[in-house]
């Protein structure tokens, strides 16, 4: 059953984390096994501090969902070893209806490919090249359905040499003459006589019995019986050669389970083989590729938490089925190939969403889940003092603190003291919970920092500043911002590099401190930023 992927923005915060954990709970609680919570970035201190609270391990950490070979429906023939013969290769294609099988290793590792025209152009060298070399004897009594009828046959362990069919004696000149043959023969004594004193490498006596006599010889000659007659002999003898010896083994063009189609496109196009293996993480065989597999692959699907905007959610996702999308954001520029299930609520928190999920399917969430998911909402409400909070979040947030048997309080003071980033870098903090935006053919990145000590912030401004600085530089914005809201305080002290005329202007800033300045009352990016932009620019 494949995975289905719920998942936050890009820098998560607190509200994107645990939103998605909620979920998927609630899915895998009602039955659907396949729903997996997952983020697009590390965690945060104040996540983290949420998470080790109620002893939860964050989910998985995933960076791009673009299809990969594993999502291909690809071949599966069994992987041969390379000792094994060419008949029992061109077998194994025959029977799984394939053009090429791989060739392994003892530890399953890739070894070469055998391809049907690998065969058919061994078959036709050996027309003009009948000479064989280092045969295995078991491989020959495989192919053969043979046996060894004689005491010396059984020291042999391998045979080499010219094939031939042995002509009667009145044809004394066209017969085998060098001890370097494998000798093909019928019920024939004078010849098998002849080749056992010649001390040829093999005898092989196609349905006919060898008398005592000529087996009590003093030979190393392996003398073999098969039930084949002499011409299904001949062309069974050159496929009882290990597929070592024709498979091809150099410059192979192999591909990884974790390769995105993308890249292997490229690559199948500049090639021309039939078919391609594929290798897992430890470089073994799990199968073969080819270029109609790329044709139709299966889309990795996704559940959309918290975010519903392109350039806030995975990468590739433009290659993956959005199955839903669950957010209290404005509606953004997220296209769907097919109808979805979109839920989109006018709430502080996307939690508070999920929390009336699980009302409505009678599921009430384990203590621990409660006070994971009321710490959630606290912290994307900021205390319940963010203008995006409603009624509705105080509530579910109480009942959640019920459940747990948690104090609302205590949770915000230790979401919003962990926070000041002594020990981090300007641009982590900066990266943390950082949202990009797209409006009105302006390009611009928000990040916000939630606190209760400002100052203790304000004192690395300028370090703030620099990081912004090259930010903008590096993704070409028009503007960067830095919200560092104070939940003591009730408001944000911005900080803001790029087009600075039209920050001061959407926000009415009358101080002339460069790069800074308090909004008192402002605590939403969502609510109170970006809309005073949109209008501005719109």
């Amino acid at each position: 059953m494949d995975t289905i992927y719920i998942t936050g923005h890009r820098n998560p915060d607190t509200d994107s984390i645990v939103s998605a954990m909620a979920y998927a709970a609630l899915k895998n609680a009602l039955g659907d096994r396949q729903y997996k919570a997952a983020r697009l970035g590390q965690i945060s201190d104040e996540t983290q501090i949420v998470l080790d609270r109620f002893n939860f391990q964050p989910p998985q950490l995933i960076s791009d969902l673009r299809t990969q070979v594993r999502d291909l429906d690809y071949d599966t023939p069994p992987a041969l070893s390379a000792a094994a013969t060419i008949s029992r290769g061109w077998q194994l294609m025959q029977s799984n209806r394939v053009s090429v099988i791989p060739v392994a290793n003892e530890d399953g590792t890739l070894f070469g490919m055998l391809s049907a025209g690998d065969v058919a152009n061994y078959d036709m060298s050996s027309v003009r090249n009948p000479q064989v070399g280092e045969m295995p004897v078991y491989n020959l009594l495989s192919v053969l359905e043979g046996q060894i009828l004689n005491a010396g046959g059984e020291m042999r362990d391998v045979v080499s040499g010219e094939v031939v069919i042995a002509l009667p004696v009145c044809r004394e000149n066209l017969a085998f003459s060098s001890r370097d043959s494998i000798v093909i023969c019928g019920d024939q004594p004078d010849m098998i006589r002849r080749a056992i004193e010649l001390r040829v490498n093999c005898v092989i006596v196609c349905q006919a019995e060898v008398s005592q006599e000529l087996l009590d010889m003093d030979t190393d000659t392996c003398i073999i019986s098969t039930p084949y007659d002499a011409y299904r002999a001949v062309r069974l003898i050159y496929h009882a050669l290990p597929i070592s010896h024709i498979c091809k083994s150099q410059d192979l063009v192999c591909f990884h389970l974790d390769d995105y189609i993308d890249d292997v496109q490229e690559v199948v196009l500049e090639s021309r083989f039939r078919a391609y293996p594929i290798l897992d993480e430890e470089e073994r065989v799990v199968g073969t590729l080819s270029r109609y597999h790329l044709l139709r692959p299966r889309r990795k699907r996704v559940v959309l938490m918290d975010h519903n905007e392109r350039a806030q959610s995975v990468i590739g996702l433009d290659q993956t089925d959005s199955l839903e999308i669950v957010d209290h954001h404005r509606l953004a520029d997220i296209e769907t190939k097919n109808p979805i299930y979109v839920r989109n609520e006018p709430v502080g928190s996307t939690t508070t969403i999920v929390a009336g999920m699980y009302q409505e399917k009678g599921l009430m969430p384990t203590a621990k889940m409660a006070g994971l998911m009321a710490a959630a909402i606290v912290s994307d409400t900021v205390m319940f003092k963010s203008p995006t909070c409603t009624q509705r979040d105080i509530d579910v947030a109480n009942r959640m603190a019920r459940i747990a048997n948690v104090s609302l309080e205590d949770l915000g003071k230790a979401i919003f003291s962990a926070t000041c980033g002594d020990d981090k870098t300007a641009e982590a903090m900066l990266k943390t919970d950082y949202k990009e935006f797209h409006i009105a053919g302006h390009d611009l990145a928000v990040s916000q920092i939630t606190c209760m000590d400002s100052d203790r912030l304000l004192a690395r401004k300028e370090e703030f500043l620099k990081a912004m600085r090259q930010t903008r530089k590096a993704k070409d914005f028009d503007t960067v911002v830095l919200m560092i809201t104070d939940v003591l305080l009730e408001g944000t002290q911005l900080l803001y590099v790029g087009d600075e005329d039209t920050i001061r202007q959407a926000f009415n800033i009358k101080s002339e401190e460069a790069n800074c300045a308090f909004l008192p009352k402002i605590m939403s990016r969502k609510k109170q930023v970006i809309p005073m932009l949109s209008a501005l620019w719109g």
